[in-house]
């Protein structure tokens, strides 16, 4: 499987994004719901997704989080840094969060365009102490549930098109199209031409059509 980005990056993005996170919502009283949203809509999230080392591991969780938060235009004073961080389950939010991103290669927009950070909060109790890949398992079954069907199908039907509309603005042949969203086919394995036809159609990205 094919990661967001080298895996000797990995702890520190874990690290850093559970400090992030920890700091966010312990130190500045910003609720996790509207932390990530701050994190989404900036520049950060994309980067960090991709793994540029200066923000995963050029700097530490609570300067990437003042980073987000003065990038929003909140107005706020910054507490003190911590030195050291409880492995809180704000912490584990950013924490397994970073991890899934990573796994799946998704972006983070894509994620939470399906799972909420409250809804990753609620599942600290029950996974906290589990492999990363069981929390791995549990958002790719909700995000399956919410999608329904596919993530093709999702991408169409929030651009509001009928599939007949989409085969032709992509110049895809309409059962191709059917097939790849029911699963008969695996949008996984459809020609880049194909792919990039779609992306550009719907407005999104690769990753977003794609199944995980």
């Amino acid at each position: 499987m094919t990661h967001a980005y080298d895996e000797k990056y990995l702890n520190d993005a874990m690290q850093n994004l559970g400090e992030a996170f920890d700091y966010a919502a312990g130190a500045c009283k910003i609720d996790i719901e509207e932390f990530m949203q701050y994190f989404i809509t900036g520049k950060y999230a994309e980067q960090f997704g991709k793994g540029n080392p200066k923000i995963i591991s050029g700097m530490s969780g609570t300067e990437l989080a003042m980073n987000i938060i003065s990038e929003s235009g909140k107005k706020i004073h910054f507490p003190e840094s911590q030195t050291v961080y409880d492995y809180s389950a704000e912490y584990w939010c950013g924490w397994i969060l970073a991890y899934y991103q990573w796994y799946t290669a998704r972006s983070f927009k894509n994620i939470y365009d399906y799972i909420s950070t409250t809804e990753i909060y609620k599942l600290y109790p029950i996974l906290h102490e589990a492999p990363e890949e069981k929390f791995v398992d549990t958002a790719n079954a909700m995000i399956s549930g919410k999608i329904g069907t596919t993530a093709l199908q999702a991408q169409r039907k929030k651009a509001g098109m009928t599939q007949a509309q989409l085969a032709g603005k992509a110049n895809v042949n309409l059962r191709t199209l059917q097939q790849y969203e029911l699963g008969a086919k695996s949008i996984n394995k459809a020609s880049f031409q194909t792919v990039m036809a779609l992306c550009q159609s719907l407005g999104c990205q690769a990753e977003d059509i794609m199944e995980y």
